[in-house]
């Protein structure tokens, strides 16, 4: 990564800290509303047919679809609870106790006897033309990633994020669930570090998160993992500063009228991220106060 980019991510991180340290309950109550967007693509991600309107009805209000997928209506309950046990404890270390309790707690009404524990014995998985690990290796290969994570060292936090996940994807240590668990500790590694959750996005995986993990089964790089994570990151974090210190929240395309700036020139932008613009329910925004 560049060293401009990291910078603004150090600029960014230290307003956002200071308002984190006045501001405990507003922070965890933005990431609260975050959940069902959180859920969602998540879940969208592994092919759910669930939209964020039946995410957000599942969550908020209990509500369930005629003729609902039950199966995929108790992984946006389980997914739900895990995100909002990790925003009540920021702070929790990450180990394979937390990994394997946090997946118990993903499969349970799914499939109890996965749930909870590594591949072992016979149990294989492939994706596409991947396999992962040997289940006979994958409890002691999850042991290794852990610790190396959790040893001191002068790499750069989203380097060691990024690596984490591209690996723990390879390894892909679970029968079922994997993609879900390594997007939640992406957010549970975050946070233990007083950096606010990431959205990844579902409509742009088989552009800008599918073709990493090619890149890095191939290749062993992982910076794609880093660069994909600086610029959701970024985002979060104008997000947040923009709720605490702007008076009003506006849509882009009302900025780029204001600006007068054509959308596609104000969503090339946001994208970006040269202007301070973030997502919510998928729709570009901004403070009222900037002006490019």
């Amino acid at each position: 990564m560049n060293q401009v980019t990291k910078e603004r991510i150090a600029k960014l991180s230290a307003q956002y800290r200071k308002l984190l340290r006045h501001n405990p309950q507003a922070i965890f109550e933005i990431a609260m509303a975050e959940i069902p967007e959180m859920v969602y693509n998540s879940n969208a991600i592994e092919n759910s047919t669930l939209s964020l309107k039946d995410t957000e009805d599942i969550i908020w209000r209990d509500i369930i679809k005629k003729h609902a997928d039950i199966r995929e209506v108790y992984e946006a309950k389980n997914l739900a609870k895990i995100t909002e046990g990790l925003l009540k404890n920021p702070h929790t270390k990450l180990t394979t106790e937390l990994i394997l309790a946090l997946h118990k707690i993903l499969l349970s009404g799914i499939n109890d006897h996965w749930a909870g524990r590594f591949r072992s014995g016979n149990e294989w998985v492939r994706v596409g033309g991947h396999l992962g690990a040997n289940p006979d290796f994958t409890s002691s290969l999850m042991a290794e990633l852990v610790a190396k994570y959790n040893r001191p060292s002068d790499d750069y936090f989203l380097d060691k994020i990024a690596h984490f996940h591209a690996e723990i994807e390879n390894i892909h240590p679970f029968c079922d669930g994997n993609g879900r668990i390594g997007r939640v500790l992406i957010n549970q590694q975050l946070m233990a570090l007083d950096l606010p959750p990431v959205i990844i996005q579902n409509k742009s995986k088989h552009s800008d998160y599918y073709p990493l993990f090619d890149e890095y089964v191939h290749e062993n790089k992982f910076d794609g993992f880093t660069k994909l994570l600086a610029g959701l990151l970024i985002e979060s974090l104008y997000k947040r500063l923009a709720i605490l210190t702007s008076c009003k929240i506006i849509p882009l395309s009302e900025w780029a009228k204001r600006e007068g700036v054509t959308d596609n020139v104000a969503a090339n932008k946001a994208a970006r991220g040269t202007v301070p613009a973030f997502r919510l329910r998928e729709k570009w925004h901004i403070s009222a106060n900037f002006h490019d």
